[in-house]
């Protein structure tokens, strides 16, 4: 039995700069670290930058309302997503 071919990717930009391939052969226990790593890394990015994350998603769609950022619960960081 021959292992599977690797190709090389194709000139000009990296691939991982627009796509990122997830390939269909992880096993079950692969996948979830993948998972729970990239859950981390998401906990560890809104750690250190979520106030600035969130200051610029308000700004890139016209509501700087920065009335609400003292405020204990914040609506609409409800609806963030990464």
């Amino acid at each position: 039995m021959n292992p599977p071919r690797l190709s090389l990717p194709p000139a000009g930009p990296p691939r991982w700069a627009t796509t990122v391939v997830i390939p269909a052969t992880w096993t079950p226990e692969q996948a979830l670290v993948v998972f729970e790593l990239l859950d981390d890394l998401r906990e560890t990015v809104a750690a250190l930058y979520l106030d600035q994350i969130q200051a610029h998603l308000r700004q890139e769609h016209g509501a700087d309302n920065t009335a609400t950022d003292g405020d204990a619960h914040n609506p609409a960081a409800d609806d963030l997503t990464f």
